[in-house]
């Protein structure tokens, strides 16, 4: 072949070559572009990705703390006989996010109506199991509220507090189809059924924490101020009544107020907080965490102190301001009242729970044994919380520009897709 065939032959292929280039940029630009109609693309335009972003951030910070925190427990659960791995909670945790990262973005994926269902059914069966841990149950470090055997023990009062949430949302919409349903009452009734189980238990924590979701979800339903000050008072009551004649509720705040054993598991979480100053003392440098009873699950939020700083403390307390912020600017111009009274229950539970936790660490409140959401260690924490974002980022999934426009308004809600 001459140099001219040859030259002639080249000419040819770049021209085929660069229209095989520009279609397959074209097929990439399209997958997942805003001109894709796949299911997977709508649910890529219409997510939160902010508020993705932000959860993803807590959880990457709970890997760093927990690896932080599991040379104490590390230490203190192993023996001559038997070592532990300094990491051991750290790869178990690290698995648990693997695990747990996957099912909050299928539940995410899930539309409004199945995520519904979905929270329904899964509540009826958590208030099952619930029925089940005083009969079946496992008991650790004298709380009876795991049931299962070995890798399947589970938690069933983690998993219903999100489940929780957006039943009661379901149950208290009815209301607007029917004002006559005695909705309220069926509300308390099941509160009521649920916080008696979980102080059987015993669970002062997660008590407190359905029952703030229940006045959450209840007081942006309508409810009228001087139910919500009778409830309010009625709460204030209940927790009387509780150091009076729950002898948990009796001993935990005795020793908040006058000293002992919970009282120094909180002093010395707030010495541990505190300890590292502004900036901490750096990674793995830390002693005092050495003295904390639960490094790794309650007292999480005190390691992260005298290791990395107040300023990380901090840090970490915007970016759970950010996420009930940012949640709730979703829901300006939501106009379903199911799914107002929904995100508002996930919110609570979440907010509620880091806000008692790191009360906790600072000594303003007894010690609840509460895990700080999306950092501490647990797997039936963990998955069950991710769960619960799963459905708040399925709720929040919505285009308001879509909404708002009057030309596109009557679109089928599968086709919609974020402009």
């Amino acid at each position: 072949m001459s140099a001219s065939d040859q030259s002639t032959g080249l000419d040819n292929a770049q021209p085929e070559l660069a229209g095989g280039l520009k279609k397959k940029r074209f097929q990439l630009q399209s997958r997942l572009g805003r001109s894709d109609r796949s299911p997977l693309a709508i649910w890529f335009w219409e997510l939160d990705r902010v508020l993705l972003g932000l959860i993803l951030t807590l959880i990457a910070i709970g890997l760093i703390a927990v690896a932080a925190a599991s040379p104490v427990t590390a230490l203190k659960l192993g023996s001559d006989a038997v070592k532990i791995d300094p990491l051991y909670y750290f790869y178990r945790q690290l698995g648990w996010v693997i695990a747990g990262i996957p099912l909050m973005l299928m539940v995410s994926m899930l539309p409004k109506e199945q995520a519904r269902r979905f929270a329904i059914l899964g509540a009826v069966a958590a208030v099952i199991l619930l029925f089940l841990v005083p009969v079946f149950g496992k008991t650790v470090n004298g709380a009876q509220r795991w049931i299962g055997y070995g890798f399947a023990t589970i938690q069933p009062g983690e998993f219903l507090k999100p489940l929780y949430a957006v039943a009661l949302a379901w149950l208290l919409s009815l209301r607007v189809k029917d004002p006559a349903l005695p909705v309220i009452s069926l509300s308390i009734v099941l509160t009521g059924v649920i916080a008696v189980l979980l102080l059987m238990q015993p669970n002062l924590g997660e008590t407190i924490l359905i029952c703030g979701i229940w006045f959450a979800v209840m007081t942006v339903s309508g409810l009228s101020a001087r139910l919500i000050a009778a409830v309010g008072v009625g709460g204030i009551g209940g927790l009387v009544g509780a150091y009076f004649f729950y002898p948990v509720a009796t001993q935990r705040i005795n020793a908040w107020l006058f000293g002992g054993e919970e009282f120094d598991q909180v002093m010395l979480a707030h010495k541990a907080l505190t300890g590292g100053g502004l900036l901490g003392t750096g990674p793995g440098l830390g002693t005092a965490k050495f003295k904390l009873p639960e490094a790794h699950t309650d007292y999480i939020f005190s390691v992260i102190g005298e290791e990395f700083g107040l300023l990380a403390c901090m840090a970490i307390a915007l970016v759970y301001l950010a996420i009930i912020v940012r949640v709730f600017l979703r829901l300006l111009d939501e106009e379903d009242n199911f799914i107002i009274l929904a995100v508002t229950g996930l919110t609570a539970q979440l907010g509620g729970q880091a806000l008692i936790n790191m009360a906790v660490n600072l000594q303003l409140f007894p010690s609840k044994g509460m895990t700080l959401p999306l950092v501490s260690y647990g797997g039936s924490s963990l998955l069950a919380l991710c769960i619960g974002i799963g459905l708040l980022l399925a709720f929040t999934r919505r285009n308001p520009y879509l909404d708002r426009s009057q030309y596109v308004s009557a679109w089928p809600e599968q086709g919609r897709i974020a402009v």
